[in-house]
């Protein structure tokens, strides 16, 4: 199963967040806003299918994240839970804890916003778009 979003990025993205990474349709972020990598999606968790979040909310499900933009490209990996409700209206994070709550897509992940592609960061500094791709495995 796959659900792509596209976002892009700002002048104060600056992904030294050690846990976490976060887009949203927010279109403006402030300086310290250390884990948000993208702004203005066109998609949010809210148009998932029934059948998307019933995978999420599964603690075997692997879930994939791939981020493109120009010259970057990034893949994150980690997993669902049961305890994911899926149901923020402007906010997707990923994180590499077993936190969860509303905002939460995918938990364990093996990257956080620090740990991201430079190249990608570095796109997303200059507000380039970057296409996000959730798959399901």
């Amino acid at each position: 199963m796959i659900f792509e979003i596209t976002t892009k990025g700002h002048k104060n993205v600056s992904s030294n967040h050690k846990s976490t990474f976060e887009i949203t349709t927010d279109r403006e972020i402030g300086p310290t806003a250390d884990c948000i990598i993208g702004v203005g999606m066109d998609k949010t968790m809210n148009d998932f299918s029934n059948d998307f979040k019933d995978k999420i909310a599964n603690s075997n499900t692997e879930i994939h994240v791939i981020l493109s933009s120009e010259n970057g490209h990034d893949e994150i990996i980690g997993f669902g839970h049961e305890n994911l409700k899926l149901t923020h209206p402007t906010d997707i994070v990923c994180r590499t804890s077993d936190y969860t709550c509303d905002r939460t897509l995918m938990i364990k992940a093996n990257k956080a916003a620090r740990d991201l592609d430079p190249n990608l960061i570095d796109d997303l500094k200059n507000e380039k778009e970057m296409k996000v791709v959730i798959k399901l495995i």
